[in-house]
């Protein structure tokens, strides 16, 4: 039975980011924690099921956790289309709102023209500073693309951006609100109501610091989308990112953050447990990973441990290394978008 109206599972996000990913540094080895059943059954690679290592959990999760996140009933509805922003051959594109564990979240829709219901895909974008952000800001061309090619495209501005309710812990936190707010939006079409929208059919779609979002997604919620994609994606160690983006820049939030949550050295146990590769065994969705060769914002180890990691834990992973392409692709972003679009059909059917 899929997820609806609400969820016990949760999300957050692993990044603190200051240009257009976030980063982390080398954590401990992945640990193993309990993967709930599922009714539809999990999709594995064939793969000999190699967990990772294990470390023990403990018994009290830390609020600022992936595993109190997933002790969390997350909640979404109230999905509400507001002022027509574009209209085109193909789609017409919508203010919108939905509620999310308590917060006012607002973002784009597209919606198809034709006889639905279609298929929905949340996407999730990478960082921009709150600051200069504005709704629907940050993959244009793929919420054209998607809409065009029949997908509801329902793109979160996130927490603390544009029109979206504002929650002031959320960046010492490590913007784990973040996938709370991808969780909640993929609720919130469930309950819609809408005829255009099939609430059976929902994949997730995210980009540098939403491929974050994407990984931590996948491990809160498992079973709640049907496949994901992650393009260019931040790494999946927290501590990595921050070394990566923050602390070269000066960033005072750095501080903040080990203030609260003590260094990786200090606090090995908080950093492993806001890391999704300790809990690669709860993935239950199909996840198509797309980075270029020569990305120099989010560097191609990120991907290929990420990879390798949710391998042998006997998961349904895909890493596509892309010649040539850097961060936000060009030349051959068509042709990338094409892989993307048959993974979706295959899983979104």
């Amino acid at each position: 039975m899929r997820l609806r109206g609400t969820a016990c599972a949760a999300a957050g996000l692993l990044l603190a980011v200051a240009t257009g990913c976030t980063g982390g540094a080398e954590g401990a080895a992945p640990a193993t924690s309990p993967t709930p059943a599922r009714a539809t059954g999990e999709r594995a690679t064939g793969e000999s099921p190699e967990s990772p290592r294990t470390a023990p959990s403990p018994t009290t999760a830390d609020p600022v956790s992936l595993q109190a996140l997933m002790q969390r009933e997350h909640t979404g509805s109230g999905l509400r289309l507001g002022e027509v922003l574009d209209r085109t051959s193909a789609y017409t594109r919508y203010a919108v709102t939905y509620e999310a564990n308590g917060l006012t979240i607002s973002g784009i829709m597209n919606i198809p023209e034709g006889e639905g219901p279609f298929p929905a895909l949340v996407l999730a974008h990478g960082y921009i500073d709150p600051d200069v952000y504005f709704s629907g800001q940050g993959m244009p061309r793929e919420q054209d693309r998607l809409a065009r090619s029949g997908h509801v495209v329902l793109h979160t501005d996130y927490r603390n951006h544009a029109r979206s309710d504002k929650d002031p812990d959320n960046d010492v936190n490590l913007r784990l609100g973040y996938t709370e707010d991808v969780i909640s939006a993929a609720l919130a079409l469930r309950d819609s109501g809408r005829p255009e929208i099939d609430g059976d059919r929902i994949g997730l779609f995210g980009r540098s610091m939403g491929g974050g979002v994407v990984y931590n997604t996948l491990v809160v919620a498992p079973g709640l989308f049907d496949a994901a994609v992650a393009y260019a994606p931040v790494s999946a160690r927290p501590e990595e990112n921050i070394d990566h983006f923050q602390r070269p820049e000066g960033d005072p939030l750095v501080t903040e953050i080990e203030d609260k949550h003590g260094t990786p050295e200090e606090n090995p146990a908080f950093w492993r447990g806001v890391s999704p590769l300790t809990h690669a065994d709860r993935v239950s969705d199909p996840l198509l990973i797309q980075h270029g060769t020569a990305d120099g914002t989010c560097p191609l180890v990120w991907s290929r441990e990420a990879a390798d990691v949710f391998r042998k834990a006997g998961k349904d992973v895909e890493l596509r290394t892309v010649a040539g392409e850097g961060h936000t692709f060009g030349p051959k972003w068509a042709a990338s978008m094409d892989v993307t679009e048959a993974f979706l059909a295959r899983h979104l059917r």
